[in-house]
């Protein structure tokens, strides 16, 4: 699965997140019909997966979770405090972090 970085296609997505969240930065990513929001606060990461076209499969939100995670360093996060919401075609999950993401 490869993801492409469309961010730039979802300019109003990315300002409603960025005014009505504690988010700091927003990115969106696409696979084929599978998009992903990534979106990163002080004290948390969120992913959603949506599928509107066929239910996301396993393969699919661990490969996206396993690309997120190999970009936040290993200290910032418990992988066991990572918790996934699933449902038809949106997953979401939420990776506490341990320590802030952002250095003051």
């Amino acid at each position: 699965m490869k993801l492409v970085n469309v961010t730039n296609s979802y300019k109003q997505l990315v300002n409603k997140q960025l005014e009505n969240t504690d988010a700091y930065f927003v990115k969106v990513y696409s696979a084929g019909n599978t998009t992903v929001v990534y979106t990163e606060a002080a004290q948390h990461a969120e992913l959603l997966i949506v599928n509107k076209k066929r239910a996301v499969r396993k393969t699919e939100i661990n490969e996206i979770l396993t690309y997120v995670l190999k970009r936040i360093p290993k200290e910032k996060y418990d992988r066991n405090q990572i918790s996934i919401i699933e449902l038809k075609d949106v997953i979401e999950i939420s990776i506490p972090m341990t320590s802030s993401l952002v250095e003051s």
